[in-house]
């Protein structure tokens, strides 16, 4: 198991205090090591595979539906060995039956109209035995994460799916209740294994700043190249000094996610939920 140290490492700089804690709820459940062959779909802009790369030598298969994405994600990790990026929708799934150790499904089957269905394609290309990893919103998210969502839900019902002010629902079909999660992956054939809900704790209006500001001025390239090398989730080793704003905000984020643990437990309003599912081996 990766220890909890590396993985501070290589977020030590992180904004986002719920994905800091997705990695290391993703790294638990997986527990890669050389010998694994692993996906991660969607793969995004490679930040996991970055992350398992930089711990252990397993083989990485990387997939995204949006081919510009794939290509971000191949210029940032094209100097790793043993990691494949390609285009691939989470219905089908360019892969033999039973060739993955491990399925990362992380942030995606909110995304997607049948999740049943992305998740029966990951079980088909897990081997028996094989891990799946997932992570989705909570439907019962902290009012201080998303305040703008969760009045207008309280009030009117209704949410904000797109533009910067969207939150939590960001180009989202739905949120996820534990039962509902549970049922999902279960009905696609896996046993669960283990269940988690990540970050109850949280600054006000973390995700639209984080998300619906940061992120946008970073895609963008207008921030000063110290406050993007920091930012950079793909560089662990650039710290920037003490009085770099995005260290200075992040220090004070840290101050409320540390009263966080790595499982609030059943009941309790979270950014996130997380279950580890296992493919049975007969």
């Amino acid at each position: 198991m990766v220890d909890s140290d590396t993985i501070a490492f290589m977020t030590r700089n992180e904004a986002d205090m719920a994905f800091k804690r997705r990695v290391k709820t993703i790294f638990d459940f997986v527990e890669p090591d050389d010998g694994m062959r692993i996906l991660d779909l969607p793969c995004g802009r490679g930040f996991y595979l970055n992350m398992f790369r930089h711990v252990c030598g397993c083989e990485l298969v990387g997939a995204d539906l949006e081919w510009s994405v794939v290509e971000t994600a191949g210029r940032a990790l094209k100097q790793l060995a043993g990691i494949h990026v390609q285009q691939a929708s989470v219905y089908a799934m360019p892969y033999p039956g039973g060739c993955f150790d491990a399925v990362i499904l992380s942030e995606v089957l909110e995304h997607i109209d049948d999740d049943i269905r992305g998740l029966r394609e990951a079980f088909r290309v897990l081997k028996p035995g094989g891990v799946l990893a997932v992570t989705v919103p909570n439907a019962n998210y902290p009012f201080l994460w998303d305040p703008i969502n969760k009045l207008l839900e309280r009030a009117f019902n209704r949410h904000i799916q797109r533009g910067p002010l969207a939150g939590i629902w960001a180009n989202h079909v739905r949120l996820y209740t534990p039962i509902q999660l549970r049922r999902a992956v279960s009905s696609a054939g896996f046993y669960i294994e283990e269940e988690r809900s990540l970050t109850h704790h949280c600054f006000p209006f973390i995700h639209n700043l984080v998300y619906g500001l940061g992120k946008p001025l970073l895609e963008a390239n207008v921030l000063p190249g110290s406050m993007r090398s920091v930012a950079d989730r793909h560089d662990f080793e650039t710290c920037g000094g003490r009085l770099n704003p995005v260290r200075l905000g992040v220090a004070l984020f840290n101050l409320f996610d540390s009263k966080n643990s790595l499982d609030e437990g059943a009941g309790r309003s979270t950014v996130n939920l997380a279950i580890k599912g296992r493919k049975p081996d007969a």
